[in-house]
């Protein structure tokens, strides 16, 4: 492991430890206003000022950022399952269902990803509690997310098919869903962990998208997304360079989840 990654490990170590002590470090919580105090600048009692509603922002970046560290890995892991279960199958069982699924897998992947997730999220109530809406958001990401990662898993399978330990486990009797679920799956661990690694950055990045539009994570609840949309406003960087904040972390974590990655496909390669 080079330094490079062992710092990208320590950067999501530290942004993961100090976001889940967000009640600790921010006892104030997200929501709380601060009347007397609005769009205030940086201090001893709100590190990163105020926004427009008295809110501190340092407590409204930590809270952000535990909640799209949650999402991202969450419909990551939904959709590397669901991957799993169409393309694996696909590919392990061949034939008219193995063109069927990767025929729908490219009628997805022939869309643009974003516009089809801020289609998909347009199409569904706006005006939702925000619990409500980080299950949206989550489910969104989830179900439309895993067509890249089947067609992978489709060629994994497809090769592992014709393999020899399949072959002498169907000719010592073993059922066609025993074997698959038993023999097939386990043997895809190190594509499925390194589909998993992939897609967190990408719904990261796809969140924070769709909160700028405002079609993410419903107000007050915070995420990257919708602290971004307030540099809307913004005439020039050294104006109130504490609002970039956000982006800065959005761009360190991306960026570590990419260094790590590249050591992940060192190990599976």
């Amino acid at each position: 492991m080079s330094l490079w990654q062992k710092l990208a490990c320590a950067v999501l170590l530290l942004v993961v430890v100090a976001a889940s002590a967000a009640n600790w470090l921010a006892p104030g919580g997200y929501a709380k206003q601060y009347r007397e105090e609005i769009s205030a600048r940086p201090s001893r009692a709100h590190w990163l000022g105020t926004d427009d509603l008295g809110r501190d922002r340092f407590a409204r970046a930590l809270y952000g950022t535990r909640i799209s560290l949650l999402l991202a890995p969450a419909a990551a892991l939904l959709s590397t399952l669901m991957a799993a279960l169409i393309g694996g199958l696909a590919g392990y069982i061949g034939g008219i269902w193995a063109r069927m699924a990767m025929g729908v897998t490219d009628l997805f992947l022939s869309l643009p990803w974003l516009f089809l997730l801020i289609t998909a999220r347009a199409l569904l109530p706006l005006n939702v509690p925000p619990l409500v809406s980080v299950l949206v958001t989550f489910l969104l990401l989830g179900l439309l997310g895993w067509t890249a990662a089947a067609r992978v898993l489709c060629a994994a399978a497809g090769s592992m098919r014709a393999s020899d330990f399949v072959r002498q486990a169907r000719a010592a009797g073993v059922p066609a869903q025993r074997l698959f679920w038993v023999h097939v799956v386990p043997n895809l661990k190190p594509v499925l962990f390194a589909q998993f690694w992939i897609s967190i950055p990408v719904f990261i990045v796809s969140e924070a998208n769709l909160g700028i539009l405002g079609l993410g994570v419903a107000e007050p609840m915070p995420s990257w997304g919708s602290l971004l949309r307030e540099l809307e406003g913004l005439v020039s960087v050294g104006e109130e360079p504490w609002k970039f904040v956000p982006l800065i972390l959005l761009v360190v974590v991306v960026t570590s989840f990419q260094l790590v990655l590249s050591r992940q496909e060192e190990l599976t390669a």
